[in-house]
Parts: structure tokens; sequence; C-alpha cells
């Protein structure tokens, strides 16, 4: 029997996906084809607000909203479109963005936390 705990579980993530530095992810967002994905809880994103131009789809049901080369994907997501995640601490974002790359989408990116995001001067919107 296979028992990971969340610390394993996160190692493992963090090992497999790169995670974006501010300066990293604004840099991306300039540049890329992207999508901006807040995996936090419907209530939290109500509390704080999001990201510019960030979408929400929780952690819990990312995998269920997010195929590779799905006609139901609701973003739309091609090959060469840069996944960025966040959450509030940069710990679900990794498990979520791990399960994605898992699951097919190669261009997957953490770029840690809200609170981070904010405390660096990114632009947020409370416009939910």
């Amino acid at each position: 029997m296979n028992n990971k705990t969340l610390e394993s579980l996160l190692v493992e993530a963090n090992d497999q996906i790169k995670r974006l530095s501010y300066e990293e992810a604004v840099t991306k967002i300039q540049k890329s084809n992207h999508v901006i994905i807040d995996v936090r809880e419907e209530s939290e994103v109500a509390f704080s607000g999001l990201i510019k131009n960030a979408i929400n789809i929780p952690r819990g049901v990312i995998e269920f909203k997010l195929k590779p080369d799905s006609p139901d994907n609701p973003i739309h997501i091609d090959s060469d479109t840069d996944i960025l995640l966040y959450c509030a601490a940069g710990f679900r974002s990794a498990l979520a963005a791990k399960a994605l790359e898992d699951s097919g989408f190669q261009n997957v990116y953490n770029i840690g936390g809200y609170g981070e995001w904010v405390s660096n001067g990114g632009d947020v919107t409370k416009d939910i």
C-alpha cells in the first residue's frame, strides 16, 4: 500500500512543477498566451478578490473542469497556453498544477499565493 503524506505530495509537486517568482510570473503574463487560475474556494475569492484577469476554478474540481483537447474545456486552453495557478499560500496551487500536468497539460506553473502577489503590488480585482 502506498500511503503518501501531504508533505510528500507537496515535495513531489514542487519537484515536478516550476514555481515562478512574482517577477517571472509578470514576465510570462506579458509575453505569452496564458490563463491565470485561482484554485481557492469561492468563499475565499469572494472575500479577497482575484488577481486581475484570473478565473476561479477550485482545487477540488479542477481535473473535472479542465481536460486537454476537450471541447468542454471552459477556457479553451491549447497546447501553447501557459497555465499559471495560485491559491492562498502556494500549496493547493502546487498540487493542482501537478494534477494538470499529470493529465496532459504541458505549460503549467505555480505562481504561489494571493498574498504574495498583493504584497508585490500585483493587480487585483474585487469584481467577481
